[in-house]
């Protein structure tokens, strides 16, 4: 019911929209119960030769309520007699109502999709600004499932359906109305199948209920097994493993397949059900009615609308199963959809949060603890980590794997919260500060680099959409990608694939290393990943990557021994704690474990880079433009 309530309230803006079309819907139900009503008169005057001329009326047994076709005919046709009228009234209440039906039916299917434009637009919104933990709790599959199989779901309801709910709705409610007053004692038997309808109705939709949310956590694991195979296809090509990913497939597309038809022998009973129950009435009153006709208390007109009637009825309960299904589908769906906006975000902007100025002091780590939970428990990643990073300097971080580096770095821009202490930027805790002006201070690169299916100009000025191109080239220029930028077949304006697929990875790295150039943030978090390039990709964006670094505070994960070099300093990071800090040279002497990270690391590098002297004269080499176009051109 809580899902029903937060339903409704996207669809007020559209409430002109809904009253409109429930208005027009209902003239629609009360003009086709009208034309059934015109049976009275055929019966009893049109098809009657010997019936006298004279009004053509439509009353109500038991009331004085009567009706004039007549006055539906226009002044200026002559001819009144019964067949005229009669005809005409067919005719102009079959056109009143396919001009209703048409406009109900369109009013409440704009309502009802605006209304589901307005929550995908929200889910969306709300999905993208969750944190980065929500992103780690719910596989891809399951949040594109959501966005997309559950949303349809209740899209279904909400427009299509409810519209001819709407219809046969108001179709029965006028119907059950005359059904009683044509009738008389005769109706009251419907009252007998009530209960029996209601119960079955409501039984059955909570089993489709239940259902539906099951086939779509099946749907949602397939669209797992798509993402995942799709995006890592070269992996399991490599691997020669298209045939257990197949099986893989088969056995969730089976899963799946039961589910469906779970739901399926659900929804199944529903129709054969009401037909039942609708068969049986519909005989019980042909046998009352016959006696009626033959005691002379109904006419042969007035109970052939009265059981016209009736068949009329039958449509909408039958349908009303279907319709029933279709919204416990949707409240299925939705609570999927409302889960996600409900979902509690770990790291949250404060109220009185300030916009945080440009950084010129220090970044620092007080006494910072960090832990995510499991379903075993808390697992502590960072324990008391103090550090302190001054503008301008280039900070080396090191570390065997799951040390935590890539968690220290990744609190800074607050994708998590410190568990314990806190992190200053200039003094002030980041969580006092909004996350936009926050997350504007810094520029990450990272080992796996994210490129969008866009132009070359729009991925360099992502998050800038207004830059001015010259600053764009500008960027590319300052991390080398100009020349092969130039080289493509509309350079700037080529669209380069999905992931960037139609680049090499030191071009991907280059542009990655443009657009945290043309960003010009204060503080850059660098991650780098040069083992997947060839010897001349890597030497191009570790120049790249040193034009980056210019100006700029600098946190890197490193992985070469040029930058540990270069680095003022560097922190040795072993489970979770800093147990070592300082230049190369000291910590080759007093640190254990930045001897063996060396020694295992940083040994096997080549000849050239062994030396810092070296390494920088191998770097100006490459800057010349000589050698640029050489190496572009290979």
């Amino acid at each position: 019911m809580k899902s029903s309530f937060r339903l409704i309230r996207y669809g007020i803006p559209y409430s002109a929209q809904w009253v409109a079309g429930v208005v027009l819907l209902a003239a629609v139900g009360a003009l086709d119960t009208f034309r059934v009503l015109l049976l009275q008169p055929v019966f009893d005057q049109v098809l009657r030769p010997e019936a006298p001329e004279g009004p053509v009326t439509l009353g109500l047994p038991h009331s004085n309520w009567q009706f004039d076709l007549r006055a539906l005919i226009p002044h200026f046709i002559h001819m009144h007699n019964d067949y005229v009228v009669v005809a005409t009234s067919i005719v102009l209440t079959t056109i009143a109502k396919g001009v209703c039906d048409y406009v109900g039916t369109y009013l409440v299917n704009y309502a009802g999709f605006g209304m589901i434009t307005d929550l995908r637009n929200h889910l969306y919104e709300a999905t993208l600004r969750r944190s980065a933990s929500f992103f780690h709790k719910h596989a891809t599959g399951t949040i594109l499932s959501t966005l997309i199989n559950d949303v349809d779901r209740v899209q279904l309801a909400m427009s299509s359906v409810i519209g001819e709910f709407l219809q046969q709705f108001f179709t029965f409610v006028v119907g059950i109305f005359f059904v009683i007053r044509l009738g008389g004692h005769l109706s009251w038997a419907l009252v007998l199948f009530i209960p029996v309808v209601i119960t079955s109705a409501r039984k059955i939709g909570r089993e489709v209920r239940t259902r539906t949310r099951t086939g779509q956590d099946k749907l949602a694991e397939i669209q797992n097994i798509l993402h995942e195979t799709v995006t890592g296809n070269r992996i399991v090509k490599a691997f020669n493993n298209e045939i257990w990913e197949v099986l893989r497939f088969r056995r969730a597309a089976k899963r799946l397949f039961r589910a469906n038809l779970r739901n399926v022998r659900i929804q199944s009973i529903s129709s054969p059900l009401m037909d039942a129950i609708g068969a049986i009435a519909i005989a019980l009153f042909l046998f009352i009615g016959r006696n009626e006709i033959q005691h002379g208390r109904m006419t042969m007109g007035l109970f052939g609308a009265f059981i016209f009637l009736l068949f009329k009825l039958y449509d909408p309960v039958r349908k009303f199963a279907y319709f029933y299904n279709s919204f416990q589908q949707a409240m299925g769906a939705s609570l999927s959809i409302f889960a996600f906006f409900d979902a509690k975000d770990d790291v949250k902007e404060r109220p009185n949060a300030s916009a945080m100025p440009r950084f010129s002091n220090s970044v620092r780590f007080d006494d910072v603890g960090f832990a995510y939970s499991t379903e075993k428990g808390e697992s502590q990643i960072l324990h008391n980590v103090d550090l302190d990073v001054r503008a301008g300097e280039l900070l080396a971080l090191v570390g065997p794997s799951g040390a935590g580096k890539s968690t220290l770095v990744n609190l800074i821009p607050r994708f998590f919260d410190v568990t314990s202490g806190r992190i200053l930027i200039d003094g002030r805790d980041i969580r006092e500060m909004t996350l936009g002006s926050l997350r504007r201070q810094v520029a990450q690169v990272t080992q796996e680099t994210i490129l969008f299916n866009d132009t070359v100009r729009n991925n360099i000025a992502y998050g800038q959409p207004d830059v001015k191109n010259d600053l764009v080239e500008q960027a590319a220029r300052a991390a080398l990608a100009h020349d092969f930028i130039m080289r493509m077949p509309q350079g700037y304006a080529t669209v380069i694939g999905e992931k960037g697929f139609r680049l090499s990875g030191g071009e991907k790295q280059r542009l990655a290393i443009a657009r945290a150039i043309l960003k010009d943030a204060p503080i850059l978090i660098l991650d780098e990943a040069t083992s997947a390039l060839d010897a001349e990709s890597e030497s191009l964006v570790q120049a790249a990557l040193s034009n980056l670094m210019q100006g700029r505070t600098t946190l890197v994960i490193a992985h070469r021994l040029g930058t540990i070099r270069r680095a003022n300093r560097i922190a040795v990071l072993e489970g979770g704690r800093i147990t070592a800090i300082g230049p190369h040279e000291e910590l080759l002497t007093t640190s254990p474990t930045y001897q063996r990270l060396y020694q295992l690391q940083f040994m096997d590098v080549p000849e050239q880079e062994d030396s810092l002297e070296n390494e920088q004269q191998a770097l100006e080499k490459l800057l010349q433009p000589t050698l640029w176009a050489e190496a572009e051109g290979q």
